[in-house]
């Protein structure tokens, strides 16, 4: 199995469906509530436990009902908890509105997750014995690059969500092996808004980037080599919450089992296909076999 460790936010979602997304100033009837484990690193973790991967994760939640919730939640999908704290305060929450397209937007408060701004003592450990190290940016910054500098230093390779998207540092950059934008998350770091031009002017950073394209599928260039673009199975989307989490969390479990990168992406490809079919973000997660019968259709 390929030991990963995710390094990252755990976060309960509080979504709510719609036939249409309020604009400013206006109110709408939902037609339903729920609350669903989620946050980008918890989504990983699951994302690649349920795709075949051993992963332990690393962060926080409160000492609240939703912490709670998100660590028993991790355990069931076979996620090690051991360095996942508990902290006195509120876990974090997402406030999600998904419409009848399957769209969403999202207003994450930090809670727990703010509180995770540096490794703590056995981090580095953990890291150190991992094949992949995950990363997002819904924890403090500091800790996102003592992570992967960690992980540099031990030969560990770093896949690094960009999201939500912000300005990257050198000091993280120069220690990420992979980047894995969507495709607005790389306009934002390059100013460019054709994929295939961002995703290149990103080897100026990184020596891998995927950038996810959506129901289009994915593109990855890497350095010294030709652009590779992979197609997704075409599916209607029931909601695209944690989509792309999914396939970050599969990819690392197929990069890890040494599968070439075109198969690796077509098979986090039918893992996202899967999850988009479905409501939520955990809750729309994958298992191995359900991912292998999708890559074979």
């Amino acid at each position: 199995m390929t030991d990963i460790v995710v390094l990252g936010s755990t976060n309960m979602d509080l979504v709510t469906y719609v036939e249409k997304a309020p604009q400013r100033g206006e109110t709408v009837t939902g037609r339903e509530f729920r609350t669903i484990p989620g946050g980008k690193g918890a989504n990983q973790a699951i994302a690649a436990a349920r795709a075949g991967g051993d992963v332990l994760m690393i962060g926080a939640v409160g000492n609240d009902a939703f912490g709670t919730h998100l660590r028993s939640t991790l355990e069931h999908s076979g996620v090690d908890t051991d360095d996942l704290r508990t902290v006195e305060g509120p876990s974090g929450t997402a406030h999600i509105v998904v419409d009848d397209e399957g769209g969403n937007a999202i207003v994450v408060i930090p809670g727990a997750n703010g509180t995770v701004d540096h490794l703590s003592p056995g981090d580095e450990g953990v890291i150190a014995s991992a094949d992949i190290l995950l990363l997002q940016l819904e924890i403090p910054l500091p800790a996102v690059v003592a992570g992967a500098q960690a992980a540099r230093r031990h030969g560990v390779r770093t896949v690094l969500t960009p999201s939500p998207a912000k300005p990257l540092p050198d000091e993280l950059l120069v220690a990420v092996d992979l980047l894995v934008p969507n495709e607005s998350e790389a306009t934002t770091l390059t100013g460019r808004t054709d994929p295939r031009e961002a995703a290149i002017g990103l080897l100026d950073l990184v020596p891998e980037v995927v950038v996810t394209l959506g129901a289009a599928g994915s593109l990855y260039v890497a350095r010294g080599a030709e652009p590779l673009t992979v197609p997704a199975p075409q599916v209607t989307p029931v909601d695209t919450t944690g989509a792309g989490d999914t396939f970050v969390g599969a990819l690392a479990v197929a990069l890890g089992e040494g599968r070439p990168m075109r198969e690796a992406l077509a098979w986090a490809a039918a893992a996202a296909a899967l999850s988009v079919q479905r409501e939520g973000a955990s809750a729309s997660m994958p298992y191995r076999p359900e991912i292998e019968k999708q890559y074979a259709s």
